[in-house]
């Protein structure tokens, strides 16, 4: 019989910097990570880093050197997918581990769960902070019909056509929109909303969310325009999510 894959929630930023991590993860959560051996993570290195911090409040099964972490990440071919997954075919259990929040959404790790589907290894999703869902909730903007678009287009003129595109939608619909920036191009993407979005189009900037640093603000992008240029600055290299609402 086929093993089990535990979607293993992470905190939002490396866990030197957010504190312990049972401050944001449930302890059965934790409680599970930490009798695992097997991990399949985007980065090796911060994997353990999340496991050390986990042992101090939950014994993990074995010596952190002996636990064995496997790496998956956008440079993954997916003709390794099954190898990763070949402990658990034959019975075992194994953690999916992301670098900041929930696995498998904006995330690489969703092409292995859906290989483990097919493979008929049960897929366990444990409870964590997932950014987008926060920013949602606290967004003040329509949870009831919403769509996550990943990264806008580096380049300035598909960005502008693409942030037109999806305000038009969002009219249409009521539906509210989220994306998500590479840190140090957090000031390009909040500008460029400002300058393409309509005046009395909603939208939230949330930063550094679950830390002491935490910011959400929601406006409207005339508002945003006052105090635009002084913002800017605060999100470089600050985790965030976008979100808009045209009205």
């Amino acid at each position: 019989m086929a093993g089990d894959l535990y979607l293993v929630p992470n905190v939002l930023t490396s866990p030197g910097v957010a504190g312990n991590p049972l401050e944001v993860i449930p302890a059965s959560a934790l409680a599970i990570t930490a009798r695992l051996d097997y991990f399949i993570a985007e980065n090796a290195k911060t994997a353990r880093a999340f496991l050390k911090a986990v042992a101090q409040t939950h014994p993990l099964a074995l010596p952190l050197q002996q636990i064995r972490i496997e790496e998956l990440n956008v440079n993954t071919e997916a003709r390794r997918l099954p190898e990763l997954l070949l402990p658990l075919v034959q019975g075992g259990s194994a953690g999916l581990l992301s670098e900041a929040g929930v696995p498998a959404v904006a995330d690489p790790g969703a092409d292995l769960v859906r290989v483990a589907h097919a493979r008929g290894i049960r897929i366990h999703p444990l409870v964590g902070p997932s950014s987008l869902l926060l920013a949602l909730m606290a967004s003040g903007l329509n949870g009831q019909s919403f769509a996550f678009n990943g990264y806008l287009p580096v380049d300035a003129g598909e960005r502008a056509s693409r942030i037109k595109a999806l305000e038009q939608r969002s009219q249409q619909e009521r539906q509210t929109q989220l994306f998500i920036e590479t840190p140090y191009r957090n000031a390009a993407l909040f500008e460029a909303l400002l300058r393409h979005c309509r005046a009395d189009t909603l939208i939230c900037v949330a930063t550094n969310l679950t830390l002491d640093t935490e910011s959400i603000h929601t406006r409207t992008a005339r508002q945003w325009k006052e105090v635009g240029e002084d913002w800017a600055r605060q999100l470089q290299k600050q985790p965030t999510v976008f979100l808009f609402l045209a009205s």
